[in-house]
């Protein structure tokens, strides 16, 4: 699959009182051309990334994107979406409509605001992306159902509450840096680590500072065929895209191994002809802190049950062989849902290109994206290098 990025833009993400989806999407829209250097009127097919279910009433919003600008009208819009990896999701449907010669660029655009329903509504919603027939009454949303992952995990290998601390207070302590993020505070190891009035348990062994946070925002980015991005300012390519989607429900697999992430890992290594070791940094799907974990072992960084060992022994710091959520993650940066998986591609792209400001991994030209939807249901890795040395 060939295409780069040549342009991007990242809304704040938090609770974006006063604002809808057609703001945020407009916002970003326009930065991202800007940033590219391209007009409406050059964009060729345009893809807009949302899960919605019920957190706005404003449902058919692919067109919004023509808001930012009337050189959109009469383009093809179409609306995506995957559970968490919606924004992936998004980007790969660009990546395809150049692969196959029907755009020479693209704007995708990913966003949500979950912020205008009550928390149990959020819940609900999210519980959309389970299998309802099985998995409906799992209690505490879709916390209860990383709750559960993390107890078998936990029967499987042993207590791992030190290992997910370690990794909350990494991905906070990250996140300070990056003025995108929502929280920017370094909550420390001791907070993450003890269940309190301000910490209680969410779900099974999940406490607050396990759990990603409810967020507003979006991101977008403008994809371009390899031709057209040589003779732009910036250019990030693909060196691997790869997609793999498991069973939905939870019961026809085996919930601990992450088998679906595991085969993008190994398919979007081998498509790029590159080891784990050549990468510079991971951004990856720190939903719940167990899911960085399991992560850690899906991209073989670690075997099966030792994922805790990357995080004890500083292997994902910033400063680490490997860093993995330079950015502070969904943990620190929220997650909109529609927009995470553009973010992280967006993020990528920065770091690559040394544009990360803060959060800047030293010397990066190799970054790795890993999105996932549901509970590892919906597995998006990319691979990004600058078009350009």
């Amino acid at each position: 699959m060939t295409g780069c990025i040549v342009g991007w833009a990242h809304s704040k993400f938090g609770k974006h009182e006063g604002r809808d989806i057609e703001s945020l999407i407009v916002e970003v829209t326009q930065t991202a051309l800007a940033d590219a250097g391209v007009s409406a009127a050059d964009i060729d097919t345009v893809y807009l990334g949302t899960m919605n279910g019920g957190f706005v009433r404003q449902e058919f919003p692919a067109s919004l994107v023509f808001q930012a600008d009337p050189g959109f009208r009469f383009k093809p819009a179409t609306r995506v979406e995957n559970a968490c990896a919606t924004g992936s999701a998004a980007i790969h449907q660009g990546l395809n409509a150049i692969a196959a010669g029907k755009a020479r660029l693209a704007l995708v655009v990913g966003v949500e605001k979950m912020t205008e329903v009550s928390g149990a509504q959020v819940g609900d919603i999210l519980l959309g992306a389970s299998y309802r027939k099985e998995e409906d009454a799992i209690e505490g949303g879709f916390a209860g159902i990383f709750g559960k992952i993390a107890q078998s995990y936990f029967q499987r290998y042993g207590d791992q509450s030190d290992a997910l601390a370690r990794i909350a207070a990494k991905n906070h302590k990250n996140g300070v840096a990056n003025p995108l993020a929502q929280m920017q505070k370094d909550l420390g190891y001791e907070f993450c680590r003890t269940v309190s009035d301000k910490n209680p348990i969410v779900a099974g062994p999940l406490k607050r500072t396990d759990c990603s946070l409810v967020s507003d925002g979006a991101a977008a980015v403008v994809l371009a065929d390899t031709a057209t991005a040589l003779s732009l300012k910036r250019a990030v390519i693909f060196r691997a895209a790869e997609q793999v989607n498991d069973f939905l429900p939870m019961s026809l697999r085996d919930v601990v191994a992450f088998e679906g992430p595991a085969l993008a890992w190994q398919r979007a290594l081998a498509h790029a002809r590159l080891g784990l070791d050549d990468l510079d940094l991971v951004e990856t799907h720190d939903c719940f802190t167990i899911a960085e974990l399991i992560e850690y072992e899906a991209m073989g960084l670690t075997p099966k049950g030792d994922g805790a060992r990357a995080i004890l022994e500083g292997w994902t710091e910033k400063d680490g062989k490997l860093p993995v959520n330079p950015s502070g993650g969904l943990k620190s940066k929220g997650h909109p849902i529609g927009a995470t998986g553009v973010s992280m591609h967006v993020l990528a792209a920065m770091q690559v290109t040394g544009k990360a400001g803060g959060i800047q991994v030293p010397g990066a030209s190799l970054a790795g994206v890993m999105n996932m939807g549901g509970a590892a249901v919906a597995n998006f890795v990319s691979i990004l290098e600058p078009l350009r040395a």
